[in-house]
């Protein structure tokens, strides 16, 4: 069993780090966001703070590593190295689905990196379809044994239905997040994977008791092009047709910003200046993962860090020029929204 499953991880890996798997058409919409520029700053560099708190936990930059992977050699360095980057740089740490490890114990190791990241805010990951067959306990060793600080509960219905052997039977998820939302001793985060959450969604997870969700949205990496290039057919024709499915990351975030949410930007951020547009429309925190998983496949774990660092060193000078001393101020700073991006903002949640 874990054979197959290291050769998905060992699949999943290379292509993302080697193929075109982002979207080709679709866009993230932060193109669609502009930024006013404040000629009179008053402020030196030196004066711009990063620091913000995420379930509980203090970071010195509103940054994630967000969960890539897991169940290989290869990638437990992975884990391990960019681990090391988090905690060095402040910020937070994802891991990657622990399905591997839930079939294979055995593979544990390689989702473990507490020794490289004694203090960072790490995220334990696990597919709401895997936990809804789980008791609460079971869910809960899993979170334990990675000594994680909070659970992401991935939404990935898209991509399941492209995999081969992937999951087809979707019910029953509202309810498991409703029950670890109340019963798992650590704060659960629901996640997208790179088809993004709708103000709907973020609606009834609000009333499950969720506080804290990545809306993960179109634009960036596509999971349905990954499978598909897995894929043979008729899968593989079914993945073309929805390679461009999903919301984008910056509707997405704009959806959800006044739920109550603490809300986690991911899908498509690439540089500084869109996590700036991000913060900008609400978020808490932005998530990388594909600059960085390929920066570290080129260059180790210096390759990652320089990538987190040009991506800090972008917030900044995007908070100087607009005239935002911290994130609070830039949350409120104004913003230009192109025609696209207002139009999926009037996409509303059926009750309005």
């Amino acid at each position: 069993m874990s054979d197959g499953i290291s050769q998905r991880k060992r699949d999943h890996l290379d292509l993302c780090a080697e193929e075109a798997v982002e979207f080709s058409t679709k866009t993230t919409l932060f193109d669609q966001v502009d930024l006013v520029h404040d000629a009179l700053p008053e402020l030196a560099l030196g004066d711009i703070a990063l620091e913000t708190t995420l379930l509980g936990k203090r970071l010195r930059a509103p940054l994630l590593i967000t969960g890539m992977t897991g169940g290989t050699d290869e990638a437990a360095q992975i884990n391990q190295d960019l681990a090391r980057v988090a905690e060095d740089c402040g910020i937070a740490f994802g891991l990657g689905s622990q399905r591997a490890m839930l079939r294979s114990p055995d593979l544990s190791y390689t989702f473990e990196v507490r020794a490289q990241a004694p203090t960072t805010l790490v995220l334990a990951n696990l597919g709401v379809v895997q936990a809804t067959s789980m008791p609460t306990a079971a869910v809960d060793a899993l979170v334990r044994a990675v000594a994680a600080d909070a659970l992401c509960i991935h939404l990935n219905p898209a991509q399941e239905l492209v995999q081969p052997g992937g999951d087809r039977d979707f019910r029953g998820g509202l309810e498991t997040v409703r029950r670890l939302a109340t019963d798992l001793r650590v704060p659960v985060v629901v996640k997208e994977t790179g088809c993004g959450i709708s103000r709907a969604v973020a609606r009834r997870l609000v009333d499950a008791g969720i506080r804290t969700v990545d809306v993960s949205g179109a634009g960036g990496t596509s999971w349905v092009r990954v499978e598909t290039l897995r894929a043979g057919e008729p899968a593989a024709t079914l993945g073309r047709e929805f390679a461009e499915w999903g919301i984008p990351t910056a509707a997405a975030v704009l959806a959800v910003r006044d739920l109550g949410l603490d809300c986690i930007a991911s899908g498509g951020l690439r540089s500084g200046l869109d996590v700036a547009k991000a913060v900008a429309l609400g978020a808490r925190v932005a998530g990388v993962a594909l600059p960085v998983l390929r920066a570290h496949r080129e260059g180790g774990a210096e390759g990652a860090r320089r990538v987190v660092e040009r991506v800090l060193a972008g917030l900044r000078m995007a908070m100087l020029l607009t005239g935002a001393r911290d994130l609070d101020a830039l949350r409120r700073a104004p913003v230009v929204l192109g025609d696209s991006l207002r139009a999926w903002a009037t996409v509303g949640d059926g009750n309005e």
